[in-house]
């Protein structure tokens, strides 16, 4: 019943409703009423809303435009940050390449130095753990002639010698090592002594010589290479500089220290020098 009276109610308010705009239709059309109160009531209430929606329009619209030009900002940044990465990217390749490039002048320069012998170069491809190059593996073998007891330089001098060889690849253990000792002598008078390997002493950068049996003046700097007398190293290859030299409480003999030339922290490509010293007629 009460649905029957709203549905009665809505439709007499729509026949009112149509009856009010056709007579102001049929009178805004003659003279009968004028359209100038209308026209007043339309600048006041109808021109303050078109305004209103305006200004609206305006702001959605400048809304827009900084988003639009924010997502753009974004894409720039991003696009400066992957150049930037890209940069960065290419500059460490350059300084690795700068930094091969330097070790491989080095490599060519120790070559030189011991032009007398056969050499092969050989990368390290494997270490034992711990910070030191105490026993390392290369990427050379039987294949490319090595043998054990060959020598190994690197960095302008002494690295140690080889201890075991496969077809393609051979095992290398420093002088640094605790079981190495090297038979050396002072360069400039050819004073004896053992150049010991010592891990804990290599901590303070330095190796450990003893049994220097001379009565010349030794003094720091003075240059440690391998002697003559040695039965696995071949002569002349430098070891490293005395920093430190004491009398022994003989008096007779010396012991000190020897900052060694190799970096025995870092060590990339090696020579393996391919003459034994077995072979080499004195």
């Amino acid at each position: 019943m009460n649905r029957k009276t709203d549905e009665s109610s809505n439709k007499l308010i729509l026949i009112i409703l149509t009856l009010v705009c056709a007579a102001a239709i049929v009178l805004t059309g003659t003279d009968i009423v004028s359209v100038s109160p209308i026209r007043k009531v339309a600048s006041y209430v109808i021109v303050p809303m078109q305004k209103g929606i305006n200004s609206i329009g305006r702001w959605l619209t400048d809304r827009r435009d900084y988003f639009g030009k924010a997502n753009e900002l974004n894409d720039r940044i991003k696009e400066l940050e992957q150049q930037v990465a890209d940069l960065q990217e290419e500059n460490l390749v350059l300084s690795e390449n700068q930094s091969e490039l330097k070790r491989l002048r080095e490599l060519y320069a120790l070559d030189a130095g011991y032009y007398e012998y056969d050499k092969v170069a050989a990368n390290v491809i494997f270490k034992d753990p711990g910070n030191w190059y105490s026993s390392f593996i290369i990427d050379k073998g039987s294949n490319d002639g090595l043998e054990i007891n060959m020598n190994v330089i690197s960095q302008g001098g002494l690295v140690g010698l080889v201890t075991d060889v496969g077809a393609d690849w051979a095992t290398v253990r420093a002088i640094i090592d605790d079981s190495n000792s090297v038979s050396a002598m002072t360069l400039s008078r050819n004073d004896t002594c053992i150049v010991t390997g010592d891990l804990v002493l290599l901590d303070d950068g330095l190796l450990a010589f003893s049994q220097m049996n001379t009565a010349n003046t030794v003094t720091e700097g003075e240059r440690i290479v391998t002697s003559n007398i040695s039965d696995k190293y071949l002569p002349g290859i430098l070891i490293g500089t005395i920093s430190e030299i004491n009398d022994d409480t003989n008096h007779l003999t010396k012991t000190g220290y020897i900052i060694p030339v190799v970096n025995f922290k870092n060590i990339r490509e090696v020579l393996v020098i391919k003459t034994l010293k077995q072979n080499v007629k004195d």
